[in-house]
């Protein structure tokens, strides 16, 4: 049964939050201003809710009801957020917090998907699951583990766990890498040997790779599945195509062109490749990492530098498998979904939306993503004509480091009257657009406003002179900038929960030789920073010479906000 909703609370609606909400047949009305969100004509769009934490994936369940699932830091209290609206303003009534999870198991929550009545969401190295009620908003059912993963990884990159479901009885699970490139632990352009990665690469037997289990098990490790593709570095979002019955998924490309191989990447080939992939994926195919990168400017995968690439050269790569559309570096998709209601017009349906939630190593130009883009699919395949869905999260133009953008777009989500759901992982804002005009007059001309956004510096092909941030700085910060911010960010201040920031940090303030032997060295492993701690591995640059880590070393120790001593050209010599 469906209920007309007015947004005066009634006995009604009342009785509705005891017997669950349901979906009304009439839209709610969006916010004057869209909620800060540009849309093509034609759409709007409400904040159902903000501040909920530092939101990530998303599910809307068949009564309307919403679950979102937190970062890592997040967890403890509750790692997901259940919402429900009361009085069908579209706006939350009720917010409960559940689902915590203690240990290192908490961190990088991703995965929230609604399948056969249960409820799944995931953190770095375990997939949960718990059975749905009729109209209850928190699952009351025991969180069951379906798949662990229990390998001794040591750094928790690329190792997240999103989850979908073909029509067949199977789940997919992504195991990605640890690594870049499969180098070594401390491989840099002077190690391992040569900044050479391991050939025949030993991680593609245990990650690097999609595997495919029988659905509604639990209780499952990696060895009860079976690997259905590899050749893939890394993998947050992921969905199944309903129509052309392949599985789907957006792979986020190698990093440190630039900052480990400057003498045959620039800054700005570091800055717009490799390709973000959209994968058509194939039993049994191979897509090429960590041998091979998709260069989305020469359309072909040539060989990644560890393997003797120069940009250029294909060798291997000639006989890997091809994306169906490679985007521009580094702007970091983390969800795809699949439309398939029908209040949006019809050329959405079976369409794809992609949410980038923005780079962190695009440095000395502008960060780049942070929208929501749609591409639309004929005969089962994607065109190639890709559009802006839905932008205006970064606040700002440019967007010099990641911590000036105001929204970075995560999750993805339909709701049971085909409304589509947004995430955004900074201030954990939810909004719900809505196609609100008569869908069977749709033209093309709605879309010209979008198009017109292409050209704003988050979005467009950077100008090798024109775009570089630092083209009128130091010595000292260029060369900051060029190695180390594509990280730390040209304000310092890194990227919460993946890069630990130099501002304030007691790791560039304190006893000088500390930072000297780290930066010389690497770190590996678990770093505590200002109270937050990380698990990405820091390379060594020993590559650089004596003057150029000390003017380094200087510029941060003297800069965002730090005020501590020089480091000196001695100093760096004595740490050899």
């Amino acid at each position: 049964m469906n209920y007309r909703f007015t947004t005066v609370f009634t006995i009604a609606t009342c009785i509705m939050y005891f017997a669950g909400c349901r979906t009304p047949d009439v839209l709610p009305s969006p916010d004057p201003d869209n909620g800060g969100l540009f849309l093509p004509e034609g759409f709007g769009a409400l904040v159902v809710a903000d501040s909920v934490g530092r939101a990530r994936h998303i599910a809307v369940n068949e009564n309307g009801d919403i679950y979102v699932k937190l970062h890592s830091s997040d967890s403890v209290d509750g790692g997901i957020v259940a919402i429900r609206d009361i009085n069908g303003d579209g706006k939350a009534d009720i917010r409960q917090r559940f689902g915590g999870i203690s240990g290192a198991s908490r961190s990088y929550g991703n995965a929230m998907t609604i399948h056969n009545g249960y409820l799944y969401y995931s953190s770095a190295l375990v997939l949960y699951r718990q059975k749905l009620e009729p109209d209850i908003l928190v699952p009351a059912s025991t969180r069951e583990e379906v798949l662990t993963d229990d390998h001794a990884h040591g750094v928790h990159w690329h190792i997240t766990k999103p989850v979908t479901f073909d029509d067949k009885g199977h789940m997919y699970v992504p195991f990605g890498s640890p690594s870049n490139a499969c180098q070594t632990i401390d491989a840099t352009p002077n190690g391992a040997p040569d900044g050479q990665g391991i050939d025949p690469c030993p991680e593609l037997e245990k990650h690097g790779g999609i595997w495919r289990f029988e659905a509604d098990r639990t209780g499952l490790r990696q060895e009860d599945g079976d690997l259905f593709a590899t050749g893939i570095r890394s993998v947050v979002g992921m969905d199944w195509h309903p129509v052309d019955q392949h599985l789907y998924i957006m792979m986020h490309g190698r990093d440190n062109l630039h900052s480990l191989y400057p003498d045959r990447f620039t800054a700005w080939q570091n800055a717009m490749l490799p390709a973000e992939e959209l994968i058509r994926v194939t039993e049994n195919g191979n897509y090429g990492w960590p041998y091979c990168y998709f260069d989305q400017l020469q359309e072909k995968k040539v060989l990644a530098p560890e393997y003797g690439g120069d940009g250029i050269r294909t060798g291997r790569c000639d006989s890997m498998e091809l994306p169906e559309f490679g985007f521009p570096g580094h702007w970091a998709p983390n969800d795809i979904l699949f439309y398939d209601g029908d209040q949006f017009p019809e050329r959405y349906r079976y369409g794809a939306f992609i949410a980038f939630h923005g780079s962190t190593n695009r440095t000395p130009y502008p960060q780049a993503g942070y929208f929501v883009a749609f591409m639309p699919f004929e005969d089962g395949r994607a065109t190639g004509n890709w559009e802006i869905f839905a932008d205006g999260f970064t606040g700002v133009y440019p967007v010099v480091s990641t911590s000036s953008a105001v929204y970075r777009p995560v999750g993805l989500a339909e709701g049971p009257d085909g409304s589509l759901y947004i995430t955004e992982s900074n201030r954990g804002k939810v909004w719900r657009v809505m196609y609100i005009e008569n869908r069977e007059k749709f033209s093309a001309a709605q879309l010209a406003s979008m198009e017109s956004r292409k050209s704003l510096p988050h979005i467009r092909t950077p100008d090798v002179i024109e775009d570089n941030l630092q083209k009128d700085l130091s010595r000292n910060a260029q060369l900051y900038n060029s190695l180390c911010g594509p990280c730390h960010q040209q304000d310092g201040r890194g990227a919460s929960g993946r890069i630990p920031p130099l501002a304030g940090s007691e790791w560039v303030t304190g006893e000088k030789m500390v930072l000297v032997n780290i930066v010389l060295n690497g770190m590996y492993g678990t770093l505590e920073v200002k109270g937050e701690s990380y698990n990405g591995p820091m390379p060594a640059y020993d590559f650089l010479s004596d003057e150029e880590l000390a003017m380094i070393l200087t510029y941060v120790r003297r800069n965002f906000g730090n005020n501590a001593g020089e480091v000196s050209v001695e100093d760096v010599r004595s740490g050899r």
